[in-house]
């Protein structure tokens, strides 16, 4: 495969899968404001910091505000992470990899763009935010099931799931960390009330509250929430679940091609890193600083990875 072909795949269905993940957090920004005290629109920052968007924010407007921060992370052509920006740029490289793409899955992709372009034509008011997010996660979703459906595994398959799970790895990690460092008023709150409520809020944010509840019951402790969404492999939204696919699917590439290259040891190096110790150590080593180095560790493996399959030839 050519590497511009490649890094189509690879970028079309990260771009998607941000779009996804930035409407949750626009969806988990208006929940956990609902079980605030006070309506300060100052939550609006730490939900943008959560995305990396809050420095463009802050270069364009003057203060924080809910509908302009929500306008931002949604449809702001100035914002490239916005989800108008990230669907645009999912759908121009599905056109460059056209050829490589089902007829269904270009059919879903050129469906997605349209849906979600009319959906955010114009700023989306508090009554009209669920179906807008509603409207992003469904076509998202059927782009990712059509090509579950219909691509043939191969490797334009790997490219297009690694491209996901790296994506999907980072904002898990990124969700995770501004829940422990922003989000929470002041160490009086932990294991409060407000606590929890939160951290409910951030199970329904990446869809797990249901599946959280078969394993461990109505009873959410931070700890066992962490757990879930780090390391249980059964969770398809969980950094364990995510990063050992990017190890599958780079397994599959090495057998496709007869080589293994130095992305190849670098997942494994991080899957035996981040993921072969339990939660308590997790804990002691520190939560904030593992996520960091983790969120490092899957910067550096993207970059690998374009290096070692040639993207930019």
């Amino acid at each position: 495969m050519l590497g511009k072909t490649a890094n189509g795949l690879f970028w079309m269905y990260r771009y998607l899968e941000r779009a996804e993940n930035t409407s949750r957090l626009v969806e988990t920004g208006q929940r956990i404001a609902l079980t605030r005290l006070d309506s300060s629109d100052g939550e609006w920052l730490s939900i943008m910091q959560t995305a990396g968007v809050a420095d463009g924010y802050l270069a364009h407007h003057d203060e924080v505000t809910k509908e302009a921060a929500i306008d931002w992370m949604l449809r702001a052509r100035d914002n490239p992470s916005s989800v108008l920006s990230t669907i645009s740029e999912a759908r121009q490289n599905a056109r460059l990899v056209r050829t490589a793409l089902t007829h269904d899955v270009w059919e879903a992709m050129n469906g997605c763009y349209m849906k979600v372009r009319g959906a955010l034509a114009r700023r989306v008011n508090e009554r009209d935010l669920p179906a807008a997010i509603d409207c992003i996660q469904q076509h998202t979703a059927l782009v990712r099931g059509t090509t579950q459906g219909t691509m043939l595994r191969n490797d334009i398959f790997n490219f297009a799931r690694i491209g996901t799970y790296l994506e999907r790895a980072d904002n898990i990690a990124r969700i995770l960390d501004v829940k422990y460092y922003v989000l929470l008023p002041g160490v009086q709150s932990v294991g409060s009330s407000i606590d929890n409520v939160q951290w409910e809020t951030i199970l329904r944010s990446v869809s797990a509250r249901g599946g959280f509840r078969m394993v461990h019951g109505n009873q959410a402790s931070p700890v066992d929430i962490a757990n879930f969404l780090i390391l249980d492999r059964r969770m398809p939204r969980s950094l364990r679940f995510s990063i050992t696919k990017i190890r599958d699917n780079l397994d599959y590439l090495a057998s496709d091609y007869g080589a293994r290259l130095e992305s190849h040891a670098q997942v494994e190096t991080l899957v035996h890193r981040f993921l072969s110790h339990d939660i308590d150590a997790i804990f002691d080593y520190g939560l904030h600083e593992y996520l960091q180095d983790l969120l490092g560790a899957l910067a550096g493996l993207g970059r690998q990875i374009e290096i070692d399959y040639r993207f930019y030839e």
